[in-house]
């Protein structure tokens, strides 16, 4: 085999190496024109009349108040999420049931439906002209145009990033080793915690973490049930888009850097993950095959 030869199957690929320079060339491009130009132009603007007025910008009471409650949704949409997303793909990976194609498509719901939609619903069911309107105003509960509509409508629009992350990891992983743990004696809890959670942590924390930008970045669903009341109900990217209406480019920009470095801090949080899963599954490859008569007898049950 030639030097070239040897040096494309290392590489994977047959195409000439000026193909493979144009394709890096022209992804390099893309992002940096869609992704590092655009943060860039962020920072500057937010911090184009200096530091002073950058922080002045973020401690402005409705500011604070939007970044208070954009935290606040997504500290209880995820781990609602997270419970949800986790029992629907345990059901529909590991059994089968009638309707488990039906509940499939429910949770890939969201993703076809747009989030203004999402939020027009719940005005419909919840609003003061909506099919539950009446009642919810005769007991004084107030859902729409408060923070319980800003987070069942986050909810909805951020209910499958953990289901989507766990269902193809969990039925790639068959039910074998649950049915084993299950025989040598362990309980349901059991054999949650000590197997198949640890099979599935890597998919549980992309999930986690998409679920999380998501939730605080939603903007459609949440503007259709907030009201836009500044101070109450305004989350951060609708802070950001009052501001901007308002000519306040600092103040706006300011809260959409801070937006955008949460965003980067999830990214580098993903990265992290990928790489200790990286390791994780080279350190596997690398064990040498396990010997059958080496194996200790079964344990009565598991702990």
């Amino acid at each position: 085999m030639s030097q070239t030869s040897t040096r494309n199957a290392r590489a994977g690929t047959t195409e000439p190496a000026w193909v493979r320079y144009v394709l890096i060339a022209v992804a390099l491009s893309f992002m940096f024109l869609f992704l590092v130009l655009p943060l860039a132009a962020v920072f500057t603007e937010a911090l184009r009349k200096g530091w002073d007025a950058y922080w002045a910008a973020l401690q402005e009471p409705d500011a604070w108040s939007a970044i208070r409650l954009t935290l606040l949704i997504a500290a209880v949409a995820v781990p609602l999420n997270l419970v949800f997303g986790v029992a629907a793909a345990w059901a529909i990976a590991k059994y089968e049931f009638r309707g488990k194609a039906f509940l499939t498509t429910l949770v890939d719901l969201p993703f076809s439906v747009s989030p203004v939609v999402a939020g027009l619903i719940y005005v419909l069911v919840f609003g003061a002209q909506g099919w539950l309107g009446p009642w919810l105003a005769s007991h004084d509960i107030k859902i729409i145009f408060a923070v319980p509509g800003i987070l069942l409508a986050t909810i909805f629009v951020t209910f499958p990033f953990i289901a989507r992350e766990l269902i193809p990891l969990m039925q790639a992983q068959g039910n074998e080793e649950e049915q084993a743990a299950i025989v040598l004696g362990a309980t349901g809890w059991q054999t949650f915690w000590h197997v198949t959670l640890p099979n599935i942590k890597w998919g549980l924390i992309y999930g986690v973490i998409l679920c999380n930008a998501r939730a605080m970045g939603e903007f459609g669903a949440v503007s259709v049930v907030s009201g836009h009341i500044r101070g109450q109900t305004n989350t951060m990217p609708l802070h950001v888009e009052v501001l901007y209406n308002e000519y306040q480019s600092v103040g706006a920009f300011a809260v959409a850097s801070l937006l955008a470095l949460l965003a980067l801090v999830t990214l580098v949080i993903k990265s992290i993950a990928e790489w200790k899963q990286e390791r994780e599954m080279k350190a596997a490859a690398e064990l040498p095959p396990e010997n059958p008569a080496n194996r200790p007898a079964p344990a009565a049950s598991v702990s």
